[in-house]
């Protein structure tokens, strides 16, 4: 496989790429650690590399939903809309931590607070519910694409926003029907989603946040939905 350059793409984007995903089974049992970039890679993700990665649904206390816009300069999926933060935990010690995935959570946090802005006091890692596991694969373009077991984190507070440009091109609270509107806009491809958000949202986003106050009825954590 001739080898991967990097040089076009944007310079703090690809520094990213040398942090260490937890590569993880198709039961997401722990296997060991490979970069993000090899992570990311179409080549390994069809020879079954797969990694832990998470998305956050952050609500308004008006039931709005923050999405984000994701930068022109991020290596996969730039320029798409998605839910308000999706990202990876790493392969160090406090994010490894699977009881109750504190791990994940605590990741959550971390990247709530470099992409959005949003202080670690108000995204605290008991504040996040967390529903699910969803296990899907995407390609990005020719060279780049996800292949994930990403756990599903809700939480319903007002936050404060100051996001990273190089990370976020534009972000939005949206009601259900103005996501449905979207929903509608992407598929006649006037807008551009991901295909995690797209997925979760075509499933079993409506109906939990229909019940946001309701959450523990759709706590599963044994099941991992293959999508």
């Amino acid at each position: 496989m001739p080898e991967i350059t990097t040089d076009h793409l944007d310079e703090k984007q690809v520094q990213l790429l040398s942090e260490m995903c937890i590569l993880i089974d198709e039961n997401d049992c722990k296997v060991g650690a490979d970069t993000k970039k090899n992570c990311h890679l179409n080549a390994n993700i069809d020879k079954g590399l797969l990694h832990r990665a998470f998305s956050v649904f952050i609500f308004n206390s008006e039931e709005k939903l923050l999405l984000q816009q994701r930068s022109d300069a991020k290596i996969t999926f730039p320029g798409c809309y998605t839910n308000t933060c999706c990202s990876h935990p790493l392969h160090m010690e406090s994010e490894l931590e699977e009881k109750e995935a504190i791990g994940v959570r605590k990741a959550a946090q971390r990247r709530l607070k470099a992409e959005l802005g949003i202080p670690m006091e108000q995204v605290t890692p008991d504040e996040m519910a967390y529903l699910t596991r969803i296990h899907y694969k995407a390609q990005s373009d020719g060279v780049w694409g996800e292949h994930e077991i990403d756990y599903i984190l809700f939480m319903q507070k007002d936050v404060d926003l100051s996001p990273d440009p190089n990370e976020i091109k534009s972000h939005c609270y949206v009601s259900k029907e103005e996501l449905q509107e979207m929903l509608e806009k992407a598929k006649r491809k006037e807008l551009d989603i991901t295909p995690w958000f797209s997925l979760i949202a075509e499933t079993f986003l409506f109906k939990w946040w229909d019940n946001l106050h309701n959450l523990k009825q759709f706590m599963d954590h044994k099941n991992i939905h293959r999508m």
